[in-house]
């Protein structure tokens, strides 16, 4: 599979995980390392694996992650390093994401996530042609 597909894959699984409140999928779209970062809307920045799915453990046991969907994904690579942005839609909540990926093993593993408030709510409808890969 090339970089590119390989990369929105990656970031497809992450997505995945997050609609279908998988904390166990969710660990495995991680990178296993205590460098990952996450930055969730309105937190604070989140640094190790620890604290990192600590938090991802307290958002997806809400049960309220099951409509999330990243629309206008775009993905760009750089050797073993790769980010993709794009916007993570939900019911009323427009974000934009970025979301940076590693490649280990073989495989993209996600070290950092970030997502905030988008105010051109425009923006995700041009981008939503753009099909992702799952």
């Amino acid at each position: 599979m090339p970089d590119r597909e390989a990369i929105l894959f990656a970031n497809d699984t992450f997505y995945a995980a997050f609609a279908g409140g998988s904390i166990e999928q969710m660990r495995a779209a991680w990178a296993d390392d205590r460098n990952i970062t996450c930055i969730h809307p309105g937190w604070r920045p989140l640094s190790g694996q620890q604290e990192v799915m600590d938090s991802w453990t307290t958002i997806l046991s809400t049960g309220e992650t099951t409509n999330i969907r990243c629309v206008g994904a775009q993905a760009y690579s750089l050797g073993d390093m790769a980010y993709v942005t794009g916007f993570e839609r939900m019911p009323g909540t427009l974000l934009t994401a970025t979301n940076v990926f590693v490649r280990m093993g073989g495989l993209w593993r996600m070290v950092h996530h970030q997502a905030g408030p988008c105010q051109d709510r425009g923006a995700a409808d041009r981008e939503e042609s753009d099909p992702t890969l799952q």
